[in-house]
C-alpha cells in the first residue's frame, strides 16, 4: 500500500514540478517583457530628452540671432534720427540764412532812400513803392500767397472780423473793410486778415 501511495504521489510530484517550471518560466518571460518595456520605456524618455535638448538649443540660437538683428535695427535707427535732426538743423539754418539773405537789397534801397536828403516827395514815394514791389517778389518766390479782401465773404479758418454793421447794401457776411492782410503758404495760414464783416 505504500508503494501504491508512493506511486500515486510521483506524479503529482512530477506534475508540480512542471507548473512550478512552468510558473517560473512565465515569470521569467514576464521579467524579461517587463525589462524589454522598461529598456523601450528609458530609451523613449532618453530621445524625447534629447529633442527637448535640441529644441531648447535652436531657440537660444533664435533668440540669440533675433537678439543680435534688434540690437543692429536699434543703432541703425538710432543713427538714422541722429542724422535726420542734423539735416533739420542744417536745412533751417539754410531757409533762414537764404531768407535774411533776400532782404538784405531791401534793407540797402531803405538805406539809400534815408540817405537821399534832396528827394521830392514824389521820387520818395516812387522809391518806397519799388522797395514794396521787392517785397512782394520775395513773398511770390517763397509761395506766399496774400489774402482778405473788400468783397469777399467772411470765412472765420482764415478772417478775424474785429468789427462788424449792419448795411442792407451789402450781402450776408461779405468783408468790407479790410485792416490787415492774411498770409498763407500753402494750404497753412500764417496770419489770419482782420476785417470788418457786414450783416
Amino acid at each position: 500500500m505504500d508503494t501504491e501511495n508512493k506511486k500515486d504521489t510521483a506524479p503529482e510530484a512530477e506534475a508540480k514540478e512542471t507548473e512550478s517550471k512552468e510558473a517560473e518560466a512565465a515569470a521569467a518571460e514576464e521579467n524579461t517583457a517587463g525589462a524589454e518595456e522598461a529598456s523601450e520605456e528609458e530609451a523613449g524618455e532618453k530621445k524625447a530628452l534629447d529633442e527637448i535638448s535640441e529644441t531648447e538649443e535652436k531657440l537660444r540660437h533664435q533668440v540669440a540671432d533675433l537678439n543680435d538683428r534688434y540690437m543692429r535695427l536699434y543703432a541703425e535707427y538710432d543713427n538714422y534720427r541722429k542724422r535726420t535732426a542734423e539735416e533739420k538743423k542744417k536745412i533751417y539754418g539754410n531757409a533762414t540764412a537764404d531768407a535774411y539773405s533776400d532782404l538784405f537789397p531791401i534793407l540797402d534801397n531803405f538805406e539809400r532812400a534815408f540817405e537821399n536828403e534832396d528827394t521830392t516827395p514824389e521820387d520818395f514815394r516812387k522809391g518806397v513803392e519799388m522797395i514794396y514791389k521787392q517785397v512782394q517778389d520775395i513773398f511770390d518766390k517763397a509761395g506766399l500767397e496774400t489774402f482778405g479782401e473788400p468783397g469777399e465773404t467772411f470765412d472765420p479758418n482764415i478772417h478775424n472780423a474785429v468789427m462788424h454793421i449792419d448795411d442792407p447794401e451789402k450781402g450776408e457776411n461779405e468783408i468790407v473793410n479790410v485792416f490787415q492782410k492774411g498770409y498763407k503758404l500753402g494750404d497753412r495760414v500764417i496770419r489770419h486778415a482782420m476785417v470788418q464783416v457786414a450783416n
